[in-house]
């Protein structure tokens, strides 16, 4: 019987190929996010179970089923983050940024945790790559958010679809539960378990079902953008008036309700169809309620999340064109030297160093398995001389060089 400790179900290492496409993305992403006026904010992993059940909802599939939620050695009701907004609201309540005014911006990446069943871009252990905003109520800043969001996925070549919809607010949305409410308690019992329990807690996610025979069963249903209040209308008309003017396509769909029970207004999904049924990479809209909601005074927020594991599928590494150095010594009374020399150069290229020394031959094997294209190597002739041996793998020129000119 083996002793062989594997990783969970659902949960994976990131490595080799996968981490440099990895820490591409988030160097990158940050950067465009730190153009757009936002700072880096890092919260706990592990928080209040309370936090996620008042702010993502207890009719949610995510407090309900999939949470990783424990009583710690404190007695304590604590669980592993499922999403990144609550814990950056309280963060913003805690601090009672929300009594002190003003706009804060933050950005955020890192692990996220739901107990769910693994496939294809979908993890247990996910990572996600996310903005929020604080005291703007302008739709001009949700139009910011989404062209963020294009400036990421076009940043990486990858192509969208961009749906939007309206949720309405606290005046507009209780007339259309009701008339919602109405048009499915008129087939409730052709509707799946899970639709049955969101009919009487809320009912507008029963439009984000992904059972085949509810969505055929939804396709009359009333619209949310039919029943908005003069208000939420007008945002909403303003909103597709200032990405026409920035001729960013996109489509209107009503069913589009999130997966979180804090949103209003403003949602939105992207979409991509190069990675099968799970085709949302991005996803997001505005939560002028959730501070309250969390104990906090009324604050508007928007922000949104892009699930990486799915990006990575999609984002293809520029051709690199740097050098990578491998140095290496052919006697011990070299070595020295050579790692001397070595840290001056990491000061400006990769630099790698083989400490065991060895002839031509194997110096120049274990350095293309390293894919590194330039051989340095000191020797007791070089060592000598003051110079170091030089040769490029791939243009196969070679030369002996001053040690201060190298």
């Amino acid at each position: 019987m083996s002793n062989t400790i594997q990783s969970l179900r659902g949960m994976k290492d990131i490595v080799g190929s996968e981490s440099e496409l990895f820490t591409y993305f988030i160097e990158n992403a940050s950067k465009i996010a730190q153009k757009y006026g936002f700072s880096y904010i890092e919260t706990p992993l592990l928080e209040e179970t309370a936090l996620f059940k008042r702010s993502v909802g207890e009719s949610s599939d995510i407090v309900n089923k999939e949470m990783y939620q424990f009583i710690d050695k404190g007695q304590n009701d604590v669980c592993l983050r499922p999403e990144g907004t609550a814990g950056v609201v309280r963060h913003f309540v805690e601090k009672k940024l929300d009594r002190a005014g003003g706009t804060y911006k933050w950005y955020y990446y890192g692990p996220m945790f739901r107990y769910e069943r693994p496939q294809k871009g979908r993890l247990r252990e996910f990572h996600q790559f996310g903005c929020e905003v604080f005291g703007i109520s302008n739709v001009y800043e949700d139009a910011n958010i989404i062209m963020l969001i294009r400036e990421i996925l076009e940043y990486f070549g990858i192509g969208f679809t961009l749906k939007l919809n309206s949720l309405g607010c606290v005046l507009c949305m209780p007339q259309y539960k009701n008339n919602l409410v109405n048009h499915l308690n008129s087939f409730k019992s052709e509707l799946c378990e899970d639709c049955n329990r969101r009919v009487d807690t809320n009912p507008i996610r029963v439009l984000d079902c992904k059972n085949e025979k509810c969505q055929t069963l939804l396709k009359d249903a009333p619209k949310i953008t039919n029943s908005l209040c003069s208000s939420c209308n007008s945002d909403f008309e303003k909103l597709k008036e200032i990405l026409d003017f920035n001729k960013i396509n996109y489509e209107i769909d009503s069913n589009l309700v999130r997966g979180l029970d804090y949103y209003n207004k403003t949602a939105f999904e992207f979409v991509s169809n190069e990675i099968g049924a799970q085709s949302a990479i991005a996803g997001g809209g505005r939560y002028d309620r959730l501070v309250e909601f969390l104990g906090g005074k009324s604050t508007a927020g928007i922000g949104f999340a892009i699930g990486i594991e799915r990006l990575l599928e999609l984002i293809k590494m520029p051709q690199c064109n740097q050098d990578v150095i491998y140095m290496g010594t052919l006697d011990d009374s070299s070595l020295n030297t050579m790692i001397k020399v070595a840290n001056q150069k990491r000061k400006t290229t990769k630099t790698l160093v083989e400490y065991t020394p060895r002839s031509f031959g194997k110096h120049f094997g274990i350095a293309e398995k390293l894919s590194a294209n330039i051989v340095a190597l000191i020797g007791e002739n070089e060592l000598k001389n003051g110079t170091i041996y030089i040769k490029n793998i791939k243009t196969r020129e070679e030369t002996n060089l001053k040690l201060e000119d190298f």
